[in-house]
C-alpha cells in the first residue's frame, strides 16, 4: 500500500483537517505526493512570478493557516501527463464527495482543472491540475 514520505506528511500537516482526511484516504488507494500546502509570502509571490498562480500573497488559499489548498500529483511525477492528472483528480473529487456525504469532512473540494466546478475543463484559461482547495 502506498504511503506518504516524511516530506509529504510535513506539507500535508500545514493543511486544513478536511484536506488531511481526504488525502490520507486517497494515499491508501492511489500513490501520490504532496507538492505544496501552506505558502508563505516569498513562496506565493514566486509561484505568481513563475506563472503557477494568478494571485499574489495573501490572496491564495495556500496562504491561510491552516492552508485551505494543497497541490498534489500522482507518483511518480509526470508533469506532462495531463490525462493521468485528470484521472487522479477524478479519484480525489470522488473521494472527497464520499467523505462529505458520510460526514467525515465538512467542505466540498474544487480542483484547479475545473474552477467553476461544472465538469467541463475547456471553459477556463488557467489550469492548475495539481491544485485542490476547500470551498
Amino acid at each position: 500500500m502506498p504511503s506518504f514520505s516524511k516530506t509529504s506528511k510535513k506539507k500535508l500537516d500545514t493543511c486544513h483537517q478536511d484536506l488531511q482526511i481526504i488525502f490520507n484516504y486517497v494515499i491508501q488507494h492511489f500513490d501520490c505526493t504532496i507538492v505544496c500546502g501552506y505558502r508563505n509570502k516569498i513562496a506565493q509571490n514566486k509561484a505568481y512570478e513563475d506563472g503557477f498562480s494568478h494571485v499574489l500573497y495573501p490572496c491564495s488559499n495556500h496562504n491561510k493557516i491552516p492552508s485551505m489548498a494543497v497541490d498534489v500529483v500522482p507518483w511518480p511525477i509526470e508533469w506532462e501527463n495531463i490525462d493521468r492528472m485528470k484521472y487522479f483528480a477524478g479519484r480525489v473529487l470522488g473521494t472527497a464527495d464520499m467523505l462529505k456525504r458520510y460526514g467525515a469532512i465538512t467542505h466540498s473540494v474544487r480542483w484547479g482543472g475545473d474552477w467553476d466546478m461544472d465538469n467541463f475543463l475547456k471553459d477556463t484559461n488557467f489550469h492548475d491540475f495539481p491544485h485542490f482547495e476547500l470551498v
